[in-house]
Order: structure tokens, then C-alpha cells, then sequence
């Protein structure tokens, strides 16, 4: 096969190269010229030799892609099982480890249920005991007890109880109630059975309205003692606050009262030091003040004292206040009476003073004989409240 030029890419199709159609000739080209027609089908030989090659290459190349295609659909068939197998796998061990956790939260929950319980019933139990020393005890003791705070938490069994939310107390009283209620075992019983089964349980009702009723009463006496202790607290916090000067209702609020450190009105530095400014709260404003209006009054009496005296002058040559038919005083009688008038105001000035010093006095003896009585008086409660501790301890 003679090498000739590479021809140009043409498109291959499945159907068999068409031989072309000899061109009409012309009667003097190939008319005993056999050379001519020798070199034509040649060409037609080569041109049709090529075109075999090109086919069976294509063919080569076709049926190569054509195996690779199927070996990569087998390879993804493949594929897709094994991924199905391992999805199927994957499922079975996430439900699996699902089971697993659900079932070792169920536990974890009976658990938690078995130990509440327990402590519910250990709590029952040490509430009748209780009940039982209370109803066993003849001598009568105080009816409220102080509980101590858990030093480990920080906060008091009442405290806890209050932080519970609705569920879990709804949970704890199914708990409790479930071995508070026992089941009736009355199968197989007779009429004569079923009426001491019914007697017993009518003796248990009674006797748990009974320890209600006693419970309730109890709570009641309580509630009032707290009452009376805190309006005696709040009558020793008022004699505590008048004694010191301040407002009666000053030291029964929920905050102690506040100082006035400085004034509002005054734009200038306050020197005095917090013991001064806090005495002054505690009664020795008063002083201050008692101190400033004798001051006033001593300087008002000396403005008094020392002023100038004239006499009025005569209107139509009579005094005023002159009645008719006295006789007209001279001219140093007239000096002499105003100062005994004035001598006769200031003594009585004197006494009222003297009287009102007096009855402060005596005011501040009472005062203090009440706060000596309310003192022996807290002094003996305490005393009682000690006894009645140790009496408890014992």
C-alpha cells in the first residue's frame, strides 16, 4: 500500500462508504485509453482500501469505549450495593445505640425513682416516729422549731422544697403516694371479711382526720406566735429609735435610716467628723438647739433691758392712759414703776422657765424607769427562752 497524505477528519457513520458515481465522460477522454482507465480504478482501489481502515479503527475504538462503559456501569452497580449494605449496617447501629441510650436512661430514671422513693419512705417513717414522740410527750414544749441551714448547699429543706418545679413535685407526690396507698388484697373474701376490712379502714380515716385537725391547730398557734414575736420586736425597735431621737417607725422598715451627712442648703465644706454628724441623730441635736435658743433669749432680754426709755408725750397737757380724777404722778415715780413692771414680767418669765425645765425633767425619769422595766423584761424572756432550750436538749 503506497503512503499517501493523512485526509481530512470526516464525520463516520455506520453505513457503508457509497462508491461515487463515475462521472460522465466525454467520449474523447477515455476512448482507447486504457492507461487512463487503468490509473482511475487504482484510485478508486486506494481511496476505498482507506476507507476500510478507517472503519475497522473506528470500530476498534468504538468497541473499547463501549467495554469500559460496561465495566464502569459494573463497577457503579457494585457500588450501589455496597453503599446500600453499608447504609443498612449504619441504620442497624444507630438504632441500636438508640435502644441502648433510651434504655439506659430508663434505668438511670428507676434508679432516680428507687432512690426517691426510699428516701420518701425513710422521711415517712421519721415523720411518725415523730408524730408518735409528740403524742407520747405529757409536758408541753414550744410549738415552732428553728431549722438550722445546710451547711453544704447553703439553703434550708423549706428553701428546696420552693425551688421545686410543678412536675417534679407532682412526681414526688405520685411517689409517695404509691406506697402511702397500698392495694386492697380482698380477693376471696367473705361478707363478714369485707365488713372488718371496711371497720378497719373507717377507725384509719378517723384517724388520720384526727392528726389533720391536730396539725392544722398546731400551724395556727404558730402563725400567731410569730405574730406577737414580731410586733414585740417592732415595739423594741420603737422605744429603741425614740430613745435615740429618731422617727418611732425609723428603725422598722426593712432598711436602717439614713444619716444626712451634709447639708443641701449650706455651699460650704462640713469639717465635722461621722461620730459628730451621728450623735447629732442620736439626741444631741437637742442640746444644740436647747443651747441656741437660751442664747437668743439671753440676747433679746439684754436688747430688752438696755433700750431707751421715753416717755410719751402729753396730749393737751394730759398723759395717755391717764383716767380722770388721779392725780398726776411726778416725774421719777413714773421711771420707778416701769422698772418694777418690767422686774415683775421678768421674774414670771423666770418661773414658767423653771417649771418647764421641771417637767422635762420628771418626763426623762419616767423614761427612763419604763426602759429599765422593758429591759428586766427582755432579760427575763431570754432567761425562760434558755430554759425552755435546755429542757429540749435534755
Amino acid at each position: 500500500m503506497k503512503s499517501t497524505p493523512a485526509p481530512r477528519r470526516r464525520r463516520l457513520s455506520r453505513k457503508p462508504a457509497r462508491r461515487r458515481k463515475k462521472p460522465p465522460q466525454t467520449p474523447a477522454e477515455g476512448e482507447g485509453d486504457p492507461e487512463f482507465i487503468k490509473r482511475q480504478d487504482q484510485k478508486r482501489s486506494d481511496l476505498d482500501d482507506q476507507l476500510k481502515e478507517y472503519i475497522t479503527e473506528w470500530r476498534k475504538q468504538r468497541s473499547k469505549e463501549e467495554d469500559e462503559l460496561k465495566k464502569l456501569k459494573e463497577k457503579q452497580a457494585k457500588r450501589k450495593v455496597t453503599r446500600a449494605e453499608e447504609e443498612q449496617k449504619m441504620a442497624q447501629r444507630k438504632k441500636e445505640e438508640e435502644e441502648r441510650r433510651v434504655r439506659e436512661a430508663e434505668e438511670k430514671k428507676q434508679r432516680e425513682i428507687e432512690e426517691k422513693r426510699m428516701r420518701l419512705e425513710e422521711a415517712e417513717k421519721k415523720r411518725q416516729a415523730m408524730l408518735q414522740a409528740m403524742k407520747d410527750k405529757d409536758k408541753k414544749g414550744p410549738n415552732f422549731t428553728i431549722a438550722k441551714k445546710d451547711a453544704g448547699l447553703g439553703l434550708s429543706s423549706a428553701a428546696m422544697e420552693r425551688n421545686k418545679t410543678k412536675e417534679q413535685l407532682e412526681e414526688e407526690k405520685k411517689i409517695s403516694l404509691s406506697f402511702r396507698i397500698k392495694p386492697l388484697a380482698i380477693e376471696g373474701f367473705g361478707e363478714a371479711k369485707l365488713r372488718e376490712k371496711a371497720q378497719e379502714l373507717w377507725e384509719l380515716i378517723v384517724k388520720l382526720e384526727t392528726e389533720k385537725y391536730d396539725l392544722e391547730e398546731r400551724q395556727k398557734r404558730q402563725d400567731y406566735d410569730l405574730k406577737e414575736l414580731k410586733e414585740r420586736q417592732k415595739q423594741q425597735l420603737r422605744h429603741k429609735a425614740l430613745k435615740k431621737g429618731l422617727d418611732p417607725e425609723a428603725l422598722t422598715g426593712k432598711y436602717p435610716p439614713k444619716i444626712q451627712v451634709a447639708s443641701k442648703y449650706e455651699r460650704r465644706v462640713d469639717t465635722r467628723s461621722y461620730d459628730d454628724k451621728k450623735k447629732l441623730f442620736e439626741g444631741g441635736w437637742d442640746e444644740i438647739s436647747k443651747d441656741s435658743s437660751e442664747k437668743i433669749w439671753n440676747e433679746k432680754k439684754e436688747q430688752y433691758t438696755g433700750r431707751q426709755k421715753s416717755k410719751l408725750p402729753k396730749w393737751f397737757g394730759e398723759r395717755p392712759g391717764k383716767k380722770a380724777g388721779e392725780p398726776e404722778t411726778p416725774e421719777g415715780e413714773e421711771d420707778a414703776k416701769a422698772d418694777e413692771d418690767i422686774v415683775e414680767d421678768d421674774e414670771e418669765v423666770e418661773e414658767e422657765v423653771v417649771e418647764e425645765e421641771d417637767e422635762e425633767a420628771e418626763e426623762d425619769e419616767e423614761e427612763e424607769e419604763e426602759e429599765e422595766e422593758e429591759e428586766e423584761e427582755e432579760e427575763e424572756e431570754e432567761e425562760e427562752e434558755e430554759e425552755e432550750e435546755e429542757e429540749e436538749e435534755e
